[in-house]
């Protein structure tokens, strides 16, 4: 199975830090965000990977290089307009081939072991959600009996953390398309499997919520 770790936003929420470095690229503990993805994809046997970036693009490409160091193999997807994530997804398709691949947001930090999701390659997308955080209380989904739903009381909220099939993006153009409405409709079909994590997970997504993910990674 491979894998892709979506890279491309300009983290605008995050100035003045992601000015002169790219999102992923922020430190956490003396780690860029994006290395504790590519660690924990190589310890769950996910190796092949794909990384799509726009904003300082080559400066991801030059501190991840081919990936050999992690244990993995890198292909970059370079973006040169905004594609959104439906479109830098399908955009990457011929790098990620005609199986399901796991997604993985870029500037999210969680310690979740994404060997877990090796069995869950059956629907058209298999979501991981987890606890509303503050910024988001109404959550996005609901999950009854491993069913994801787009309507339905105690929603949780999509962490980011995915397997999709090529097949969700078959009738999708090129350009830039957001993700959700794919998802969306795809649940409408009972086709989007999901399971719920309740272990460490933050979306950094501010310069606080960036502190906030270095206190925990420093507690271990």
């Amino acid at each position: 199975m491979k894998a892709m770790i979506l890279a491309a936003g300009k983290g605008e929420r995050m100035r003045p830090l992601t000015l002169h470095t790219p999102k992923p690229l922020l430190r956490v503990a003396g780690k860029a965000l994006i290395e504790y993805h590519i660690e924990a994809l190589a310890v769950a046997g996910i190796t092949e990977l794909v990384i799509n970036h726009a904003w300082l693009g080559q400066q991801v490409e030059q501190a991840l290089g081919n990936g050999s160091r992690y244990g993995v193999r890198i292909a970059y997807s370079a973006e040169t307009e905004p594609l959104e994530t439906g479109g830098g997804i399908r955009k990457a398709l011929p790098l990620l081939g005609d199986e399901p691949f796991v997604v993985v947001n870029g500037d999210v930090w969680t310690d979740y072991d994404f060997s877990e999701l090796k069995g869950h390659a059956d629907s058209l997308a298999h979501l991981v959600l987890v606890n509303n955080p503050p910024h988001h209380p109404r959550g996005d989904f609901s999950l009854v009996q491993g069913v994801v739903g787009p309507e339905g009381e105690n929603k949780l909220t999509y962490s980011g953390i995915s397997i999709l099939h090529p097949q969700l993006f078959a009738d999708c153009q090129s350009g830039a398309f957001a993700l959700a409405p794919l998802l969306r409709a795809a649940m409408t079909q009972g086709r989007v499997s999901g399971e719920y994590y309740a272990g460490r997970w933050l979306d950094v997504g501010t310069t606080e919520r960036l502190a906030e993910a270095e206190r925990q990674a420093l507690q271990g």
